[in-house]
């Protein structure tokens, strides 16, 4: 190896490139031999359609190229590209002419490899030809969310959870212990000590799985001075929550972490073959998300629950090196900061009493969409009854005013900022009853002025969290009725939704902010993310979906045929993508004792992530345009 290629400027270029980066040594210095770099100046064509042969392929140093396509002199754009991308390689893999025009749109460097030099690297390196020929692809997402697992984090640790490799079928060893019905209790008890098990099921006549009992169970009815020789079926829970033996494990901790449960039945082919407890999952993954979920629950004290929050980021960066996506992560994340709202309340409602008014916690905006990462704030409301006594009603006023008020300064202490906006329900604005609220919503949607429409985005998200949820399902039920197929508020909904566009230039540079704190940095939240949020809830809205998350109202509208495949696949990986970003850049931040925010410098983003983001981006168009035709906006 001669001593100038290591020092060959193609040669430095093409290992920072994709997918050249990836490819050994040797294959490099082969390609650099080879190629050249030659100059366009601005305005120079390149490729045309139909005519030109395509010898090389060119890879952008500096500058941009467009593609389009040109008929009877009108010029149809398809695509611009930018430093590190290329052209030309589908037509050498097909040995075709040009199939678009190519002109450049600012003088331009390009490296150009020549066909043949270019086509024994593909057919060493099959991984050059996959890039090539998929835009948005999934193996480069694959790639990117690995490089991101991989990212070195401070205090990072190399124990990992088996969580998304392990499957139920894995920690089932032996049949489920059942019992007849008419079984009392104590032989109940002496069963499970027979069979060194924590649970039995009980089975009806037919063999059918119907409730189950547990060790818990029979300490209850014992405290609570129960016959011992009453039928066991007395005090069984019914019916058997279960999961497919296909589920991973991180199924099973979601179930029981969302539903409070400790045991699931495990089934194949319709037949119960075993039983799973919270033990077994804690046993196999040893630190888990579910003991910290245990000690949100045993804490007695405001105190206790202060520091649980900070101990969050530790849980997710073990699962990010086991390979969670941010959809699962931010799933976790939302169901531990719930049981810790859920947690505050009940410790509330110990200290100050009971409500007079029953009433509803909803959270609203990502806390809403279970979409948190580390950064976000206090969005929440209070629902309450509807009360014919006014001095109840009164009663009521007061007592929500002492609990949000305390609400706010315990969730401020556990480490959840207030709401700039004080879009919480400390705020009277932000508390009402039912008919109140309805009321509201429909204010909201017969005269949508701007803040009305900033204030219903927010809110449109929520879910209940707390409380008598009833109230929350029939506030949900009236705004899914109330905004199906309203015309005039949703246009305003989607107008709004379209101001947000993705953070790239003509040339697809990024848009970084310009000064303050974080000049040169680009706003993943509200550049990024922002499009996919709006997109997905007012489709939602105008298509009767209830659902809050992103990617649930996403393959809701994939299933009711209102989104197409292809774009729905784009969008979800996507939005994912960017969502993992932000979350990762996030506990960067965290682990390195700075506040987390959701600005990120695009030069420290490898090459897969630039390109990865860019087309995530590239998206967004797509989504507008779904948008501008179903809301009439083509103006």
């Amino acid at each position: 190896m001669r001593a100038s290629d290591l020092k060959s400027p193609l040669a430095a270029f093409l290992r920072q490139t994709m997918p050249f980066s990836d490819l050994p040594e040797e294959a490099i210095l082969a390609l650099a031999r080879q190629a050249t770099v030659d100059f366009f100046p601005q305005g120079t064509r390149l490729l045309s359609r139909g005519k030109s042969e395509v010898t090389h392929l060119f890879v952008i140093q500096k500058g941009a190229i467009k593609l389009f396509v040109e008929e009877n002199g009108t010029q149809h754009l398809m695509d611009i590209r930018s430093e590190g991308a290329s052209i030309g390689a589908v037509c050498l893999f097909h040995g075709t002419r040009a199939t678009m025009d190519a002109e450049t749109l600012e003088d331009t460097f390009v490296v150009a490899i020549p066909r043949q030099a270019f086509l024994d690297a593909v057919v060493r390196y099959p991984t050059l030809a996959q890039y090539h020929l998929k835009a948005l692809a999934q193996g480069n997402l694959d790639r990117a969310f690995e490089a991101m697992r991989h990212r070195p984090m401070v205090g990072s640790t190399e124990a990992t959870l088996p969580l998304f490799s392990q499957t139920l079928a894995d920690l089932v060893h032996r049949p489920p212990a059942t019992v007849a019905f008419g079984t009392t209790i104590q032989a109940a008890a002496r069963e499970m000590l027979r069979q060194g098990t924590g649970s039995l099921l009980f089975r009806e006549p037919s063999g059918a799985v119907c409730g189950i009992i547990t060790d818990t169970d029979l300490r209850k009815a014992l405290a609570l001075g129960i016959d011992a020789q009453a039928p066991a079926e007395t005090i069984m829970s019914t019916p058997v929550r279960t999961l497919p033996a296909t589920a991973t494990c991180f199924d099973a901790l979601m179930t029981m972490m969302a539903e409070n449960i400790h045991h699931l039945a495990v089934e194949r082919d319709g037949k119960t073959i075993g039983v799973v407890s919270s033990h077994d999952l804690l046993v196999v993954q040893g630190r888990s998300p579910l003991a910290l979920f245990q000690d949100i629950a045993a804490q007695t004290t405001f105190e206790g629950l202060y520091p649980v929050h900070s101990r969050i980021p530790a849980v997710v960066r073990t699962l990010i090196h086991e390979g969670a996506k941010a959809g699962h992560i931010t799933r976790l994340i939302a169901i531990l900061n719930d049981h810790i709202v859920i947690r505050l309340l009940e410790l509330l409602s110990a200290e100050i009493g009971p409500s007079p008014v029953p009433y509803v916690w909803i959270l609203m905006g990502s806390e809403g969409r279970r979409e948190q990462t580390f950064s976000t704030d206090q969005d929440n409301a209070l629902v309450a009854a509807d009360i014919s006594e006014d001095f109840v009603a009164r009663a009521g006023e007061v007592y929500f005013e002492a609990l949000t008020s305390r609400m706010e300064e315990h969730l401020l202490r556990c480490g959840i900022p207030r709401c700039p906006a004080r879009m919480m329900a400390s705020n009277p604005a932000w508390r009402g009853s039912l008919s109140e609220w309805k009321a509201r919503v429909d204010r909201w949607r017969e005269a949508p002025e701007p803040t009305e429409v900033l204030n219903s985005s927010v809110f449109f998200d929520f879910r209940p969290v707390f409380g008598r949820i009833r109230l929350g399902v029939e506030l949900r039920d009236h705004i899914t009725t109330g905004c199906t197929g309203q015309t005039v508020f949703l246009r305003h909904l989607a107008a709004e939704a379209l101001r947000a566009r993705p953070p790239l230039t003509f040339f697809k540079n990024f848009v970084v902010e310009k000064d303050g704190a974080h000049k040169n940095a680009l706003d993943l939240k509200t550049r990024g993310l922002l499009p996919f949020l709006d997109f997905a809830r007012v489709m939602a809205l105008h298509f009767g979906i209830p659902e809050t998350s992103t990617l649930g109202r996403l393959d809701a509208l994939l299933a009711g045929g209102h989104l197409s495949r292809d774009l729905h696949s784009e969008a979800r990986e996507a939005f994912e993508f960017l969502l993992h970003l932000r979350l990762v850049r996030q506990l960067e931040q965290i682990e390195a004792g700075q506040p987390p925010h959701n600005y990120i410098a695009p030069d420290t983003l490898t090459a897969l992530e630039k390109r990865t983001l860019r087309e995530a981006f590239g998206v967004v168009s797509a989504l507008h345009e779904v948008l501008r035709d179903t809301f009439s906006l083509r103006i």
